[in-house]
């Protein structure tokens, strides 16, 4: 495992690069199984946002420690803000204009540790911690939501 390095990449509409880049510096940071997964998962969903609310593109920058991974991700728009941290997702509106806005962000902070938005310049960082063990405490975090007959996602049993 190394330790205490930092990688970035841009965020282009190219995705499946970046999930292979994030991947690789995952294993390389020491992350594995489900860790591994939702670090790649959650930078995905955080550059799918910037590309598709932020529009002006932004960059990855990752960086490891002795407990854990960090992302932030830049949106070059600043369109991000600590406010939307805190949306619930409306899905039962329906599939019109902003339909499942806010879903991939109640992702990420369902998946990591530690989630912040900080306006900085124009530009909004949205800085990630996962650490390297999820914490004991979090596995009802993790837990997927209770299946509803109603809601949009709910799969057959």
């Amino acid at each position: 495992m190394i330790s205490e390095f930092r990688l970035q990449w841009p965020i282009t509409r190219d995705l499946a690069t970046l999930r292979e880049c994030v991947h690789a510096f995952g294993l390389a940071a020491g992350l594995t199984g489900q860790r591994l997964q939702d670090l790649v998962f959650v930078a995905n969903e955080a550059a799918t946002n910037v590309l598709q609310h932020g529009g002006a593109g932004g960059a990855l920058i990752a960086w490891s420690d002795i407990t854990g991974v960090n992302l932030e991700v830049v949106d070059t728009a600043g369109a991000l803000s600590e406010a939307d941290l805190s949306l619930e997702p409306d899905l039962a509106a329906g599939h019109g204009v902003g339909y499942g806005y806010g879903v991939g962000l109640r992702l990420i902070r369902r998946l990591c540790d530690e989630v912040s938005i900080e306006g900085v310049m124009g530009s909004a960082r949205l800085r990630l911690r996962l650490h390297r063990q999820a914490p004991a405490t979090a596995s009802a975090k993790n837990r997927p939501p209770e299946r509803d007959e109603g809601h949009p996602f709910s799969e057959p049993e």
